[in-house]
C-alpha cells in the first residue's frame, strides 16, 4: 500500500522529534576533579580530569572563566602554575555531533608561594655565652599550620623543625649561615627557602675610645668621646674618669663648653645582658684656658681718608706655636684677612667700622677667643654747598654760595665750579674767579642773567693732601626784565601728562638756532635735550616724544658761549594736572586755573582748588582770579574726589612796571 506524501512527512517529523528528545535526556554529565585541592602555590603542578564512567569514543572540551572551549585530553596538567592560571574551570564531551552536559564548575586558586623571613635576637653578631633565638615566620599563602625546617651552612640535614630555635649559650661553632622553609602540616604544599642570615659569635670585644678634637682643648670648646664597638647593637655603655666608678652613658659622650676641671683620664666598656666587655685603652683629655687676642691700630683709631692704617692681632700663651689669624669687621661672618697684620694702604670711609680678630691653630682645630672690638674711624671730609638767601633770583638780587666741610672748620682752601654737560655726562668747570671764594663763601652782589646755572664746590687741606669730594649741586635760577631769549613751551603750561609729546623752543629776536635746551632734575643731574631718553634737538627746539615722570625738572636755554637764560620749572605727572600759566602773571590781570585729566572726554574736571594747602574754591571746572596782586603768589593745586590731586605749581606775580619771568 502506498502512502500519500503528506502522511510520510508527518511520520518523519515525529521520528526526528522522538530521537532528539531521547538524545538530550540520556547523555551523561561529566565529573571534573582537581589534584591537588586548591589553593595551590605558584610553581606547583595542577591536574584536572574530566570523568565519564569509562565510556569510550569521547572528545573532551575545556573552558576557563566561561571563555571559548578548546579540545583537550580527558586529563590536563598545568606544570609550574602562575597566579593567572587560577580561575573557574568546566568541561564536557562530544561524540559525533552530540554533546554532554557541562560538568559542575571547579574553582582553582593559585597563591604566590610564600617566602619565610628569618629573625635573629638579640642581634646577628653576639658573643660567647649569650642566648640567641632564630625565628622563621611565613606570612600569607592560606596555610594554617606549617612544619618548619632549619638548615645551616647549606647542609642538607635539618637540625630543627620548630618555628623558633634557641641556642641557650652560643659558642664560636654556632657561627654560620642559616635559612628555613616550611611544609604544610596536613598537606603537600611548601614555602620558598628564606634568605640566608649570618650569625657571628665571637669573644667579648675591647672597645676603642676616641676623642675629638685631639687634646689639649681650650675652655668653652666641645669635646666628644666615642666608645666604638664595630656597629654591634644592644649595648649599654659604662664610662669612668680618673678610675672612678662606672656610670652608664650613651655610646657617644659630648662635654659642651668644657672647663679645666673636665680634664682627666677617661675609659669605657660596654654591657649587654649580664656580660661586660673589656675596658678600652684610657685616653687623657687636657683642657687649657682659651687665650684672648689683643688688637692694636696704628697710627691711631681715628684717621683721615687716604692715610695708611695697620691692624695687628697678638695672641699670648695657650700652648699653640703657630696661628692662622682671622679678621672680621662689623659682625660679618666672612674673614677679610688671615694675616697677623693687615694694612690699608689708603683708607676710605668704607674702612670705618668695628674690627676684631681671633686665631685658629695652623696644624690643628684649636682656636682662641675673640678679641675685644676696636673702632676705626675714617674721617671723610665732605663739602656741603648751600645757597643764601634762595636759588630763585631776580636780576640784580644778591646771592651767596656757602661751602662747608662736615666735621671740620679750619685749614681748608675752597674751589668753585659750574656743572657742564660733555658727551651726555656731567663735567666740572672751574670758575675763572674761583679764588674769590677761597674762604668758603662765594658772593655775587648783583646777580646777572648768565649766573643761571648749577654749581659745586670742593676743599683741600695742604698739610695732609686730603681732598673732599665734589659737593652736592646747587642751582641758581635768575630771571630778568628783558632776557635775550624766551623758552616757549607747547602745550603752554608748567604741568604735563605722562606719555605725551612736549616741545620746548628757545626763541630770540633774531630767530637764531644757536641755543640748546638744558634740564636739571632733583637728582642733581644736568642734561641736554639730545641725552634725554626720548628727546631730540632740532635747531633751538627740543622735542620729548613721550614724557615720563623722570622728565620733571628745571629747563632753560644755553647759548653757544655757555650762558644760561630763562629757567622754567616743569612737572610731568601720571594723573591729574593743574593748568596754569608758564610765565609770571602781571598785577592787575586775570589768573585762570583748570584741573585736567588725560583719560576723560571732558576737557577739564570739576574739582576743588587749593592755595598753600587751604581750600579756596570747590567743585568748579575753572577757577578765575580777577585783578591779581602780589598776595596771590603761592603754591596752587587742584583735587578731584575720584581722580586724585595734581602736583603743586608756584604762581608768581610781577609788578606792572617789571617784565621778568619766575616759574
Amino acid at each position: 500500500m502506498e502512502l500519500s506524501p503528506l502522511p510520510l512527512l508527518l511520520l518523519f517529523l515525529v521520528l526526528i522529534s522522538n530521537f532528539q528528545s531521547g538524545h538530550t535526556q540520556d547523555f551523561p554529565k561529566p565529573t571534573l576533579t582537581v589534584r591537588p585541592q586548591s589553593p595551590v602555590f605558584t610553581g606547583d603542578s595542577v591536574t584536572l580530569r574530566c570523568e565519564l564512567d569509562k565510556i569510550t569514543g569521547w572528545e573532551f572540551l575545556w573552558s576557563k572563566d566561561s571563555n571559548t572551549e578548546s579540545p583537550e585530553a580527558e586529563t590536563i596538567t598545568i606544570s609550574r602554575v602562575k597566579v593567572s592560571d587560577g580561575g573557574e574551570y568546566r568541561c564536557r564531551a562530544r561524540r559525533g555531533g552530540y554533546y554532554t552536559h557541562y560538568s559542575k564548575p571547579v574553582a582553582v586558586t593559585i597563591h604566590e608561594r610564600p617566602k619565610p623571613k628569618v629573625t635573629i635576637k638579640p642581634d646577628h653578631h653576639v658573643f660567647r655565652g649569650e642566648t640567641v633565638t632564630l625565628r622563621c615566620d611565613i606570612y600569607n599563602g592560606g596555610v594554617t599550620s606549617w612544619r618548619y625546617n632549619w638548615y645551616k651552612d647549606s647542609s642538607t640535614s635539618v637540625f630543627s623543625e620548630r618555628q623558633e630555635h634557641t641556642f641557650s649559650s652560643v659558642t664560636e661553632s654556632d657561627s654560620g649561615k642559616y635559612f628555613c622553609y616550611g611544609r604544610e602540616t596536613g598537606g603537600s604544599r611548601w614555602s620558598q627557602h628564606s634568605d640566608e642570615v649570618t650569625l657571628t659569635v665571637s669573644d667579648f670585644p675591647k672597645p676603642t675610645l676616641t676623642v675629638r678634637p685631639q687634646s689639649p682643648v681650650f675652655t668653652g670648646d666641645s669635646v666628644t668621646l666615642r666608645c666604638e664597638l664595630d656597629k654591634i647593637t644592644g649595648w649599654e655603655f659604662l664610662w669612668s674618669k680618673d678610675s672612678n666608678t662606672d656610670s652608664p652613658e650613651a655610646e657617644t659622650k659630648t662635654i659642651s663648653r668644657v672647663k679645666v676641671s673636665d680634664g682627666g683620664e677617661y675609659r669605657c666598656r660596654a654591657r649587654r645582658g649580664g656580660y661586660n666587655t673589656y675596658y678600652s685603652k684610657p685616653v687623657a683629655v687636657t683642657i687649657h684656658e682659651r687665650p684672648k687676642p689683643k688688637v692694636t691700630i696704628k697710627p691711631d683709631h681715628h684717621v683721615f681718608r687716604g692715610e695708611t692704617v695697620t691692624l695687628r692681632c697678638d695672641i699670648y700663651d695657650g700652648g699653640v706655636t703657630s696661628w692662622r689669624y682671622n679678621w672680621y669687621k662689623d659682625g660679618s661672618t666672612s674673614a677679610f684677612s688671615e694675616r697677623q697684620e693687615h694694612t690699608f694702604s689708603s683708607v676710605t670711609e668704607s674702612d670705618s667700622g668695628k674690627y676684631f680678630c681671633y686665631g685658629t691653630e695652623t696644624e690643628g682645630s684649636r682656636r682662641s677667643q675673640h678679641s675685644d672690638e676696636v673702632t676705626l674711624t675714617v674721617s671723610v671730609p665732605r663739602a656741603v654747598l648751600s645757597v643764601s638767601p634762595q636759588k630763585w633770583l631776580t636780576e640784580g638780587d644778591p646771592v651767596t654760595l656757602i661751602c662747608e666741610v662736615n666735621g671740620s672748620s679750619t685749614g681748608w682752601t675752597f674751589s668753585w665750579f659750574t656743572v657742564t654737560v660733555s658727551e651726555s655726562r656731567n663735567d666740572y668747570e672751574l670758575l675763572s674767579d674761583s679764588s674769590r671764594g677761597a674762604g668758603g663763601k662765594y658772593t655775587v652782589s648783583s646777580a646777572d642773567l648768565n649766573h643761571t646755572g648749577v654749581y659745586v664746590c670742593r676743599a683741600e687741606r695742604d698739610k695732609t693732601a686730603v681732598y673732599t669730594t665734589y659737593s652736592n649741586t646747587q642751582p641758581l635760577w635768575v630771571t630778568g626784565v628783558s632776557p635775550p631769549v624766551s623758552l616757549i613751551i607747547s602745550p603752554s603750561r608748567t604741568q604735563h601728562f605722562t606719555s605725551v609729546s612736549l616741545s620746548l623752543s628757545c626763541e630770540d629776536q633774531s630767530n637764531s638756532d644757536g641755543w640748546t635746551v638744558r634740564r636739571y632734575t632733583d637728582s642733581g643731574r644736568l642734561k641736554d635735550c639730545s641725552s634725554f631718553l626720548r628727546g631730540s634737538q632740532t635747531g633751538s627746539t627740543c622735542t620729548i616724544r613721550s614724557t615720563s615722570s623722570s622728565d620733571t625738572g628745571v629747563y632753560w636755554c644755553q647759548s653757544e658761549s655757555g650762558e644760561n637764560y630763562h629757567p622754567v620749572n616743569i612737572t610731568v605727572h601720571f594723573g591729574v594736572i593743574l593748568e596754569s600759566p608758564v610765565h609770571p602773571v602781571t598785577e592787575g590781570n586775570n589768573l585762570t586755573l583748570r584741573c585736567l585729566y588725560k583719560y576723560t572726554t571732558v576737557s577739564n574736571l570739576r574739582a576743588d582748588f587749593y592755595k598753600d594747602g587751604s581750600l579756596i574754591q570747590n567743585q568748579t571746572t575753572e577757577m578765575i582770579i580777577p585783578t591779581v596782586s602780589k598776595s596771590h603768589e603761592g603754591f596752587y593745586y587742584c583735587k578731584h574726589p575720584d581722580r586724585g590731586e595734581s602736583p603743586k605749581s608756584w604762581i608768581s606775580v610781577r609788578g606792572e612796571s617789571k617784565n621778568y619771568n619766575h616759574s
